[in-house]
Parts: C-alpha cells; structure tokens; sequence
C-alpha cells in the first residue's frame, strides 16, 4: 500500500511531527549533538526565515558542505522551506569538484565547516553568485555568520514553505564513475514517492523504528531514506560522521537499532568483522538495507546467516531519486536479485534498438514514474540523451527472470569486448569474490595489442592471508568460462568507490596505466 500521506511539502511534515512527537529525538550525532521534533521545526522555520532575510529568492540554490550531522539536516530543511534548492557536496570533495558545483549550481550561500572555510573564503571571487557563508561551528564569536545563531534566533520572515511538491529542491551531482558530474534535479514528489512506495511499505519503516545509518547524506540514497524519510514517518536516527566497521558493530551491539542501510562495501566488511565477534551481533535489527551497487549472493546469504537478520538488496540510482527495484522482506527472495519495481514505477528491459528482451535476456533498465529525475541542471543535451518519451535510460543491465525479479549483470559503457566476446565485470568480480582469501575486487578492461581489451582483476586480500594467484584464477576458471576468466590480477591496497558504493573503474586504469613501463 502506498503512503500518500507521507508525500507532503516538508513545512507540513515538520509542523506535522513536531504537534504528534515533540519531545522525540528526531537526530543525533557522534559530537553529541541531538534535535527533538518540536526543535527541529523552529530551527529550521528560523534558518529559512534568516536565509529569506539575506536574499534567498526562491529557487536560488544553498550548498550544504558539512559532514554528517545534525547540522547537515538543518541546513537542508531550511533551504527547501525558504523555497531554495539544496547543493549538497561531498565533505571529502577536493577543491576543484567544490568549485565546480558552487559555479554550476550559481550557489547564493553556502553552510560549511570550519574545516573547510579558509578553502571556501578562497575560492569566493571565483563563484560570484556566493554572497554568504554559514559557518557550522561552535565557539565562533566574531561577526561571521553561524548556523547556530541563526537557528536559535527568530527572523524577519518566515518561511515560505512552497507547496510545489514538483520543483527542483535538491542538485545532487552524479557520483562520476567515469569522472564526470552532472546535477540531477531532484523534486520533493520525487523523493517522498521513494519512502511512500518503498521505505514505509515495503522495508516498514516507521515510528518506531531507530535508524543507525552511516551513509554519506550528499548522495540520493540516503537524502531519501535517512533525511526526508525519517522526517515523514517521524522516526529516531543515530547519524554517523562515516563508516567504521568497530564503530557499526559497537553500535548494534547495543540492541538500539532496528534499521540500518548501507552499500555492499560496508556489508563486506562488517561480515568480515562479525565472523569473529560471534551472535548477538544485533539483537534487535529488523532489516538491514543494500543499495548503490551489485551485491554478490553469496556475501548476502552468510551476511543473513552471521547477522541473523534480512538483508534486503534493491536497486537505486540517482536519477530515479534512489530505489526503484527491492526485494519484500519475509517473501520469497531470489538469491542475487535485487527485486521487483516498486510500487508506481514501470521498468523495462531492452535491446541497443530499444525493443523488449525476452524473459531471461539482458537488456538496459529503462525506468518511467513519479520518482524519476526532472533532469540534469544546465546539460539539455544529456537530458534529451537520458529521457525518451518519459523513459529514463539507465545504462545499467540486467535480467529478469519468469517471476519478475530483476538481477543487474553489469552497465552498458563497462562491458569488456575481448576479441569480440562481451564480459561483464560483475560476473567475473563475483567469482573472484567467492574466493576465501579476497576481500574486495574490481574488473576493468585494459589494452591488449590482439584481442582489443582483456579483463583484469584488482583484489584486495583477507587480512592475514597470501593470496596464491594460480590458484585463485583456477578458481575462476571452475565457475565462469575461459574467456571471462582475468587476464592478470593485481594486489591492491583498496578499491576506490563513490559514496553509493559504486566502483570508480576509471581510477583503477589510471593508477595501472601510471604503472606501465
């Protein structure tokens, strides 16, 4: 059943939760910070009214360049409640990506750290649309302007509190796999479908429910779920700066939580942490929640096994405002899947003419519903290139089996063509990954002077473990034909990843193209 009442301008919701559950911790964070529903809508009412009194015009962006915390959601929820687009980026950005987001998005203000205001004061005559700096930080006394002074204090205005649910309210740049970025227009219909359709009805999230989450906020992933969601159904969440494996395990040891999302990185390793801790490793989750990028079948079947709990694989991407395709808990699953479309979302699978494959073929996603993306900010042609007759191209393929379950096999622009024969990389990582000894893998395809490109395996090794190369090629020679098996393999300290878990394929090539004799 979808929950229409959860889709409603963010004003509404806040003003909602603060009359049903004032006193509740809505969010908190490892600095101790915490806000109760009755305070986060006047801090927030207070932000957007003080961002309308400097100037904020309706939909004038605000980046938000803080870590995870309290003040990341505060900042957030007031810049859509002054009518304004929210920018998030990236607290691990570099100068160069920041730069090009504050131009792109023509930001009118930004709220930051102290970590990152000499580099923001900097940069400032290089973004002339940028006329003020939100400094998040304590202690500061001087005449800047502080995102708590202006929370505690009352504005000239009050919010505008738009009710166009369909604008454009958040600019949230692609992860870049390939290196390149662009700003998916976001909508709050967009979004709220997402925890209408999937987060209440189908992973039951709720009132009760106490989230731990820590996953980047700047990405859709978790503005849908671990933001906007938690707000709508009036839920508690623990709001991690970043992942640690101790600090996940410490915290669902403590019995406290019953949701936690995260990306298939987080789950490899908290297995591999949780192997060694023994049961009770969270006594009271419900359901852990995959998304952001392929989750190999075997790591999701003794993940459930070692944790005691669902793991529930989906598929999401920023375009389509996060999950699109997920698995129902307490239902038959397909072992690799990452499920059926949720609810209001049509999803096909089709060949390079853009015809329907049959039941088991593979195809590319085309996605259409509520939930897809307005467009990309400034890129026409890109958008023109993405959306045809409604139907966004994702890039992405996959199969879907005579049940409907959908298992995505690789993305169109990663297929390897060695010597005319097409390689996905996922299926080649997934068996490298079944062996005992490997950690974390990566295919890529590199140059080869007779068959065009080959596969090459990037494994990073268990701990306390030689990792024996024969052997782990013959491994893969038992389970996936000769030609997909890798070329080579290299050792490699860590695969580089996006905040949605995605593989940045291309860092690899450079890093062994830099390597090359």
């Amino acid at each position: 059943m979808i929950r229409t009442d959860l889709i409603a301008p963010i004003g509404e919701l806040l003003n909602r939760q603060a009359s049903l559950r004032g006193a509740k911790t809505a969010f908190e964070d490892q600095t101790g910070a915490h806000v109760c529903y009755a305070e986060l809508a006047k801090q927030t009412s207070n932000l957007a009214g003080h961002l309308q009194d400097l100037g904020l015009r309706a939909g004038e962006s605000v980046a938000l360049l803080v870590p995870n915390s309290v003040n990341w959601v505060l900042g957030c929820l007031a810049t859509l409640r002054a009518g304004g687009v929210s920018v998030p980026i990236s607290h691990d950005a570099v100068e160069g990506e920041i730069l090009y987001r504050l131009q792109d998005a023509a930001c009118k203000a930004i709220v930051v750290s102290s970590h990152h205001l000499p580099l923001i004061e900097s940069l400032r005559e290089q973004v002339p649309s940028l006329k003020h700096i939100i400094v998040a930080a304590p202690g500061l006394d001087d005449a800047r302007l502080t995102l708590n002074r202006l929370c505690s204090s009352a504005a000239r205005s009050i919010p505008r509190d738009p009710t166009d649910l369909h604008r454009t309210s958040f600019l949230v740049y692609t992860s870049g796999t390939t290196g390149r970025a662009k700003g998916v227009m976001l909508s709050e219909h967009g979004l709220g479908w997402v925890t209408a359709a999937c987060w209440a009805p189908m992973a039951g999230l709720g009132d009760e429910d106490v989230i731990l989450s820590p996953l980047p906020l700047f990405h859709s992933y978790a503005l849908s779920l671990c933001v906007l969601g938690v707000v709508a159904v009036g839920a508690t969440e623990l709001l991690l700066e970043r992942f640690s494996t101790q600090e996940v395990i410490k915290q669902l040891g403590t019995g406290r939580y019953t949701l936690m999302p995260g990306v298939p990185t987080m789950f490899h390793y908290l297995l591999e942490a949780g192997r060694t801790v023994g049961p009770q490793l969270a006594p009271a989750i419900r359901h852990f929640i995959s998304a952001g990028a392929i989750m190999p079948a075997a790591l999701n079947q003794e993940f459930e096994k070692t944790f005691g709990a669902e793991l529930l694989d989906g598929y999401g991407i920023t375009e389509t405002s996060t999950m699109a395709i997920m698995n129902w808990p307490d239902s038959p699953r397909t072992m690799g899947s990452c499920g059926i479309p949720i609810p209001g979302l049509a999803v096909r699978l089709v060949d390079p003419q853009g015809k329907d494959v049959p039941a088991g073929g593979e195809g590319e996603i085309i996605i259409r519903g509520p939930s897809v993306m307005l467009g990309y900010h400034n890129k026409p042609e890109d958008t023109a290139k993405a959306l045809l007759d409604g139907w966004y191209r994702s890039g992405d393929l996959a199969r879907c089996d005579e049940n409907g379950f959908y298992t995505i096999t690789g993305r169109l622009k990663e297929l390897i063509i060695r010597g005319g024969q097409n390689i996905a990389p996922a299926e080649v990582e997934n068996a490298v990954l079944s062996h005992a000894d490997v950690l974390d893998c990566a295919v890529i395809a590199m140059p080869h002077q007779h068959l065009g490109e080959v596969p090459v395996a990037c494994v990073v090794p268990r701990p306390h473990c030689t990792l024996d190369m024969n052997d782990l090629l013959m491994h893969c020679a038992a389970q996936i034909s000769a030609y997909k098996v890798p070329a080579s393999i290299r050792i490699v300290q860590n695969i580089p990843r996006t905040g949605s878990g995605k593989i940045m394929r291309f860092k690899l090539r450079e890093a062994l193209e830099a390597e090359a004799p």
